[in-house]
């Protein structure tokens, strides 16, 4: 039996504190409408790449929360998460989730609309 401080009583164990991902550089130089377009792109294509819709739905919905509800999202869907910038995850049942940084951040050479 151990005390509620011991490090076996405080989680699953599969469970890592999520980071925003690296700064990152597109090919090109892009504006916040092209980027836009690539995330829902993906996000809309995402399910076919296979998994469950419903992990899928919860990274989407970490991807664009704060931090600290991104962690509470990931920890409540069960995702294991073996990038900390969420950028390979996979579910209970051991199906792999592979997320571009695009859907993550956003690039140093983002470009202003004008």
């Amino acid at each position: 039996m151990g005390c509620a401080a011991s490090k076996r009583s405080r989680g699953r164990g599969n469970s890592k504190k999520i980071r925003k991902p690296k700064p990152w550089r597109h090919p090109e130089p892009i504006t916040r409408t092209q980027l836009m377009q690539m995330r829902d792109e993906f996000w809309d294509t995402a399910p076919h790449y296979g998994g469950q819709k419903e992990i899928w739905d919860a990274l989407r919905a970490a991807a664009e929360a704060e931090l600290s509800l991104a962690q509470a999202i990931i920890d409540s869907a069960g995702v294991i998460v073996q990038n900390v910038d969420l950028t390979i995850c996979y579910d209970e049942r051991g199906a792999r989730y592979e997320l571009p940084k695009y859907v993550l951040s956003e690039p140093i050479n983002l470009i202003p609309e004008n």
